[in-house]
């Protein structure tokens, strides 16, 4: 299990970025702030994670990537999800909810077909023919606007293990108390400014500005990083 560091002050507080640009500013030089990181690489799980790894890598000065990971879709919510299908095809099943909602097999099936073809579809979009940076032997820090259940960190989390980096870093603005220590168990370490408790946590709760980002502000933020 990796340590989970936090800013004190900002504990248990809403509305505290300006913006996930913001964001991205201070959890970068928040980052600074620790031991020296060693041959870094930002990987950002689009869309809300993009600005905020942009000013990451920026304040670090590492290379910017993506971590494309998508949620398996409840049958009938355009929201919640069951589980996820990262860059590379691999699936992570909450299987507990899966049980829970009695999902049948069939429709599982057809929930992760229709989940791939979506991450083909942005991987394409968002990367095109760029090779992205090899993680092998680097520090690699993913990065994404909050965690609420923390179920898309961690089938990036998964996915990476797989691509032998040095260490992973899990970094984020803001993620719930019970999210933060689920995916501190999988990580080198967990850097979180805000963390928060309680039974009702929403990841724009810690933003005075949100707006979820479409896919044209997605490349657009790409460029800027360039």
């Amino acid at each position: 299990m990796g340590d989970i560091i936090d800013n004190p002050h900002l504990r248990e507080q809403r509305f505290v970025f300006s913006s996930r640009h913001d964001a991205g500013r201070q959890l970068g030089a928040f980052l600074k702030t620790l031991p020296a990181i060693q041959n870094p690489l930002v990987l950002a799980i689009p869309a809300g994670g993009v600005p905020v790894g942009r000013e990451v890598a920026g304040v670090l000065g590492a290379p910017l990537s993506l971590a494309i990971v998508r949620k398996i879709r409840i049958p009938g919510t355009t929201e919640s999800g069951f589980g996820a299908v990262t860059w590379d095809g691999q699936v992570l099943i909450n299987e507990d909810l899966r049980s829970a909602l009695g999902l049948r097999a069939p429709d599982v099936e057809l929930a992760i077909a229709e989940t791939r073809k979506n991450v083909s579809e942005r991987v394409a979009r968002f990367t095109g023919t760029r090779l992205a940076p090899e993680p092998a032997g680097k520090t690699v820090i993913l990065v994404d606007d909050g965690l609420a259940s923390g179920f898309t960190m961690l089938a990036a989390i998964q996915s990476l293990r797989l691509k032998s980096p040095a260490r992973i870093i899990a970094a984020v603005p803001t993620a719930s108390a019970a999210s933060a220590k689920l995916v501190s168990r999988h990580v080198d370490l967990l850097v979180c400014l805000n963390i928060r408790s309680g039974r009702v946590f929403a990841v724009a709760d810690a933003y005075a500005e949100w707006y979820d980002l479409d896919d044209r502000e997605v490349l657009e933020e790409l460029a800027g990083a360039r």
